[in-house]
């Protein structure tokens, strides 16, 4: 019987990758065998000490059909070695899952002080609010659709049961431009006309809770999504302000939140020809700090990794070796920004990345990743690992995919000499002073006071 067991299991994760469907269905029908197993067990178990009752697992494998409840979606829906999926059919779904995961109830622990509510066609507004994630307001987001609540946002609502408090200045909701309330709970509207309006709230609603001005100000592209996405990750762990300007100019509620902020260091993200040269200048006018740019990169993908790699004083990731959390997005859906940011600022901390393939990892994707493979020498256990949260369902990044970063991820044996090859590239010798001419004179028999200097 056992033997059987084995075998099906081994078929139903070949059939996830060769035939998702029915690997779907055969991972469903595995759950239900194997909680029922453990539900007769525990009615047999009676009142017996030694056999401790769990509940069933509880698996969802999305394929293309929003869940219509919280738990459906299921942790982890799909889990390798090093990697976790978040399997949303949809950034509304992702947003329930990952607020559910990172801010988990039950016992003594209680749910967030509140959640914010932005809208999925919003994902500007979603990034801007992302700095409400940090601490200590931390609240996650959920997403809306049209201004419409789903089931599923309102299950999530009340699963989270935010209570209020000083930190959220008593508000239970934020709501985020036309995302749409709840009824029967204190909410605080963030309103705006725009990107750049509802950012500034956002600002200044922080600086009103956490009673400080922010350590830096976060430039990002209100026009190219994709080169904005990585902006609610780095807010949602630091809580600086994601503000917003366009290629050519900068709004004037940007600028006039960057006037007020004169001291705060203002750091920039994207190339030139999506935030340009003459908007550097026209924010650097308005500041008496420094304007830096962050990540200059001509493709969304190496710029998301270029801000990870960056670093100035207490701004920026700093992921320049192995032993961190990493969060993969695909560009085709920016509002999994927002609905991901939580994931960097909880649990293992890690930057935002993209792809643009959901079949596999791009080139610049996996070079960076293998660059920051983990190894260990003698003993695996005092190692550091990487780990990979993938946001969506097999539609934002296949299983194909997601099996190569496991692999990229996963801690590898170093060998002698073999380090360049498995962790990335090595640290160059120090070169070889260069010969001094008059290191080569011959020692002189003169007392070392007539010596000349």
């Amino acid at each position: 019987m056992l033997k059987r067991v084995r075998y099906f299991v081994s078929d139903v994760f070949y059939w996830l990758r060769s035939n998702p469907v029915k690997g779907a269905l055969a991972l469903v029908l595995l759950a239900l065998v194997v909680g029922g197993g453990i539900y007769a067990g525990n009615q047999l178990s009676g009142d017996d000490p030694r056999i401790a009752p769990g509940p069933a697992p509880e698996v969802f494998v999305g394929q293309g059909v929003v869940p219509e409840a919280p738990e459906e979606l299921g942790f982890p829906a799909f889990a390798t070695r090093n990697t976790t999926r978040v399997a949303g059919a949809d950034p509304v779904a992702d947003a329930v899952g990952v607020a559910l995961a990172t801010f988990p109830r039950g016992g003594i622990v209680k749910g967030p002080t509140a959640v914010t509510l932005a809208d999925s066609e919003d994902w500007a507004g979603g990034i801007a609010a992302s700095s409400l994630v940090a601490e200590p307001v931390g609240a996650p987001i959920l997403l809306t659709s049209g201004g419409e609540l789903s089931e599923l946002t309102a299950s999530a609502v009340d699963s989270l049961s935010p209570g209020g408090g000083s930190a959220s200045g008593g508000a239970q909701v934020f709501e985020v431009g036309d995302a749409g309330n709840v009824g029967g709970l204190d909410t605080t509207a963030i309103e705006g006309a725009n990107a750049a309006e509802i950012a500034v709230e956002v600002l200044e609603l922080r600086e009103k809770l956490v009673e400080d001005p922010p350590e830096h100000i976060l430039i990002a592209t209100s026009d190219d999504p994709e080169y904005a996405m990585p902006a609610a990750a780095w807010a949602a762990r630091s809580g600086d302000p994601v503000l917003f300007a366009q290629a050519d100019s900068v709004p004037s509620p940007t600028l006039e939140a960057i006037e007020r902020l004169k001291d705060v260091p203002v750091y920039i993200l994207g190339p030139e020809d999506v935030i340009s040269k003459d908007v550097e200048k026209e924010i650097a006018d308005a500041t008496e700090s420094q304007v830096t740019r962050a990540a200059a990169e001509d493709d969304p993908i190496s710029n998301a990794i270029a801000f990870a790699r960056f670093v100035d004083g207490t701004f920026g990731w700093n992921i320049n070796d192995p032993g961190h959390g990493f969060v993969i997005a695909n560009t085709s859906r920016p509002s999994d920004a927002a609905a991901a940011a939580a994931l960097s600022g909880t649990g293992k901390w890690g930057p935002l990345l993209l792809t643009d393939d959901n079949k596999t990892p791009p080139p610049a994707l996996e070079g960076y990743l293998l660059d920051l493979k983990p190894g260990y020498e003698d003993d695996p256990t005092r190692a550091v690992y990487n780990h990979i949260w993938v946001i969506g369902d097999t539609e934002a990044l296949s299983v194909d995919a997601q099996v190569e970063l496991d692999e990229i991820a996963e801690v590898a044996k170093v060998e002698s000499g073999t380090g360049d090859e498995i962790l990335g590239p090595g640290t160059a010798p120090e070169p070889e002073a260069p010969d001094d001419p008059e290191d080569e004179r011959q020692p002189s028999d003169k007392p070392a006071d007539e010596l000349d200097p």
